[in-house]
């Protein structure tokens, strides 16, 4: 019974009405210059609805007519966010961008068409339903029930009295059916076009890798910050040396400061403020990382050759993070041992390597500098620019070798 009564009580069966009885307006505008709309004939309605035809298939050229056509269906063909029904909202799947092709103003000039006749059927139709109810009325109270409808009326008295409220009823219910149909049509007519479709999907492709980035920026720096405070921490109780203790809360402070930088920037890029975001560091910032390490107690051997400065930015940025992250690894899982790390810069490639003795307990092809997110970030780092990276246990110490191209 609900959904036999919904039709009556949904806004957006009057909300069609309307936008089907819009679709007539242009054919009266016609009809009141020629041929006129004084008793008009069969010859005269069909007039009606041909000679609107080639302005409308002339005004869909112009490519913000389908934008306006689509806001138009969007809010006047189908329910609102808010309503809980089986058919909506999807109003999303109208187009709201201009024409971009002309298979778009094609399929826009025939939503123009079809909304043209079906506009004027409508009007039609309930402009004899509604005189056929005032008919049923006049009838029903005795009169001659004579008027404009078509529809022949039964009789008089009471029985005409008793199909009084069925034309109305009649009448909302073949508005909701036409309704729909057109709000079926216009996902049809007004829908995306392949090219939008390729275009959103392209859209959607580089904010699922914007969020696979974030997270691993997130993971790297303050994953970093943290391990690091950790260590200096541990060391400086193990120590208990005022002077190390100090040194500690330096490193502790430097490295917090450089990871609520990396924070506020990712939350810039999250909430898509107008404002830049704040720089990312590049290789040529290494120093700090591998004084980060030193300062928690780790024997640091850095080796660095070839320019850095003349890494492109992509690949230095990246770089950056992966040296981060291999850093974090070791101190992570084999606490503060030997660092061997050499950069090198050639012509065509930037090789980073990164070695640290295994831990004793450590399987001769076990997984020494760990085994989750952060080498899984490493690999996927030097995948998307064309590089490669190994991780792994090499000749008794924890390995990972970059090599990333610099074209």
């Amino acid at each position: 019974m609900s959904r036999l009564l919904a039709p009556l009580t949904r806004a957006v069966t009057y909300t069609r009405w309307l936008h089907l009885l819009v679709g007539c307006v242009i054919a009266l505008v016609c009809a009141m210059i020629y041929p006129g709309l004084v008793r008009p004939g069969f010859w005269d309605w069909v007039q009606m609805l041909l000679i609107p035809v080639p302005l409308l298939m002339a005004s869909a050229l112009v490519p913000v007519v389908r934008r306006a056509e689509g806001l138009q269906a969007r809010m006047m063909l189908f329910p609102g966010a808010h309503a809980r029904v089986e058919d909506g909202p999807r109003e999303s799947e109208v187009s709201v961008a201009p024409s971009a092709s002309w298979r778009d103003r094609g399929r826009t000039a025939a939503w123009l068409v079809l909304r043209l006749w079906a506009g004027c059927a409508t009007a039609f139709v309930s402009v004899q339903l509604m005189a056929f109810t005032l008919e049923l009325v006049d009838a029903s109270s005795g009169g001659s029930a004579e008027g404009e409808s078509l529809i022949p009326v039964p009789g008089h008295g009471w029985a005409s009295a008793l199909l009084v409220p069925v034309s109305p009823l009649a009448l909302i219910y073949v508005i909701a059916f036409a309704g729909r149909l057109m709000a079926a049509a216009s996902l049809g007519l007004l829908g995306p076009s392949a090219a939008e479709r390729l275009a959103a999907l392209e859209e959607r492709t580089e904010q699922l890798l914007e969020r696979n980035r974030i997270a691993r920026e997130l993971h790297d720096s303050i994953g970093h910050a943290l391990t690091v405070a950790v260590v200096q921490a541990g060391a400086a109780r193990a120590a208990a040396d005022p002077a190390f203790t100090d040194r500690a809360l330096d490193a502790i402070e430097e490295t917090g400061r450089a990871a609520l930088e990396d924070l506020e920037r990712v939350l810039l890029v999250l909430r898509e403020s107008e404002q830049p975001a704040s720089r990312r560091p590049t290789l040529t910032e290494a120093d700090r990382l591998l004084d980060s390490a030193r300062a928690s107690g780790a024997e640091v051997d850095a080796k660095v050759a070839g320019a850095l400065d003349t890494v492109p930015g992509p690949v230095s940025r990246e770089g950056y993070r992966i040296l981060q992250e291999s850093l974090t690894n070791v101190l992570r899982h084999s606490g503060t041992v030997p660092i061997r790390v050499d950069v090198t810069v050639d012509g065509a490639h930037l090789r980073l390597d990164v070695r640290n003795p295994l831990p004793a307990d450590t399987p001769v092809n076990g997984r020494g500098g760990g085994s989750g997110s952060g080498l899984r970030g490493i690999r996927e780092r030097a995948a998307l620019l064309g590089g490669q990276a190994q991780t792994g246990p090499h000749e008794g110490q924890w390995r990972v070798h970059v090599e990333l191209p610099l074209g």
